[in-house]
């Protein structure tokens, strides 16, 4: 069913594609056929290149080889890959197809994915240089594109500001204090290799720069590491029961009660409505951010409405007047296996054995929220992506890196 989805998909860009070709060499003197060479009628008109020549599917089937920077070094090329590379179906194939292998995605670059689609008909645009008359009504699938994408994000998405650039010199000058993030998930407590003990035996990765005596609010200190070895920062984990419970639920594949939040109803559209414990309240108010682990193997699709609830309790019960930064480490035990990468097909045609982060965000309602997030896939074996994400969440926190 997904490679028939994806044919559809294809044979839809090319048919709006090849419209768009047949309107912009209207007026030409030069005859294209999609199944030979171009016949030249009488007349001293300019031939168009040899790429312009090509068959619209072989074009539309070159530009799903490029990279979106190459793509739009093409666009450079000419009037005619300026507006044909502009075309919003092919951009909106291009999302399609590649967001679900994004390592990333946070509250600036989300692709607005619920956006009114674009018909055949509409996507087909015959301007020409200066000619751009209508666009703004058309939902710009490039630029969703380009601000999502890992590559292209940090070229994409404004610089900060010159006065935040100066102030967070300043700031860099003034000794902090050590940020404190409370870590929570049922990524925590459902995977086979277990995240936080991996996170304290990872001297390469982050080193454990000590267990301090002092108390948050008397509940407990957690552990500090040492980002890039200079950037001292402190977690404190928070699991939903204790250790012998959680163990036999992982064995048993059951669920257990959490004791981290107290139900205390559902909303009009019957959805529940968390409370952090007490002690928890406590914790909320005086870290500096949240870091939720998110089970993103296949098969476990999670409670959403459960996990929704309670990171929206979380962040409500934060004090201050900022909103606190949450980084949703989307974990898996392990890599995927040597043989299923091996197996025949390029990556990004490639089912992937995880969530994706962008289903992710949404499974987890992260682009209603106010506060800055950011999801990242992380393994919980190698860690990696975690740097990626404890580097985002930092800087959050002001620290200069």
């Amino acid at each position: 069913m997904a490679g028939e989805n994806q044919q559809l998909n294809e044979s839809v860009v090319i048919r709006s594609l090849r419209r768009f070709r047949d309107r912009y060499f209207t007026n030409s003197r030069t005859v294209f056929k999609d199944d030979s060479k171009p016949v030249e009628d009488a007349g001293e008109e300019p031939q168009p290149g040899f790429l312009d020549s090509l068959p619209v599917d072989i074009q539309f089937q070159i530009m799903t080889f490029l990279s979106p920077s190459d793509i739009c070094r093409l666009g450079a090329s000419s009037q005619y890959w300026r507006a044909m590379v502009r075309d919003p179906l092919l951009w909106r194939y291009f999302l399609l197809r590649d967001m679900p292998h994004w390592p990333s995605i946070d509250h600036l670059s989300m692709p607005q994915l619920d956006a009114p689609l674009i018909s055949e008909d509409e996507s087909v645009d015959d301007r020409e240089e200066g000619e751009d008359k209508g666009m703004e009504a058309k939902f710009d699938y490039m630029s969703e594109y380009l601000k999502g994408c890992p590559s292209c994000r940090q070229r994409w998405l404004p610089s900060r500001p010159a006065y935040e650039v100066v102030t967070s010199f300043l700031q860099s000058l003034v000794p902090s204090s050590e940020p404190r993030y409370a870590m929570f998930g049922p990524g925590m407590e459902q995977l086979d290799v277990s995240l936080v003990t991996r996170l304290m035996h990872a001297p390469d990765v982050l080193p454990v720069s000590g267990t301090p005596h002092r108390q948050i609010n008397g509940i407990g200190s957690g552990i500090s590491y040492l980002f890039n070895n200079q950037h001292r920062f402190n977690i404190l984990t928070l699991y939903s029961t204790n250790r012998a419970e959680r163990e036999r639920a992982r064995v048993q594949q059951q669920s257990i009660g959490n004791k981290l939040f107290i139900l205390v109803g559902t909303d009009d559209s019957g959805h529940p409505i968390y409370s952090p414990a007490p002690q928890v309240q406590q914790v909320c108010q005086v870290v500096d951010g949240f870091i939720y682990v998110a089970n993103a193997e296949p098969g476990k699709v999670g409670e959403g409405e459960s996990e929704m609830a309670q990171i929206r309790a979380v962040l409500n019960s934060a004090g201050g007047s900022a909103p606190r930064p949450l980084l949703v480490l989307s974990c898996v035990s392990r890599e995927e296996s040597e043989a299923t990468t091996l197996q025949a097909a390029p990556r990004r045609n490639r089912a992937r054995c995880r969530t994706p982060c962008v289903n992710m965000a949404k499974r987890l309602g992260l682009p209603q929220l106010a506060n800055p997030w950011m999801v990242q896939d992380t393994v919980a074996e190698s860690l990696s992506g975690l740097l990626d994400g404890i580097s985002w969440l930092l800087r959050c926190s002001g620290v200069k890196l």
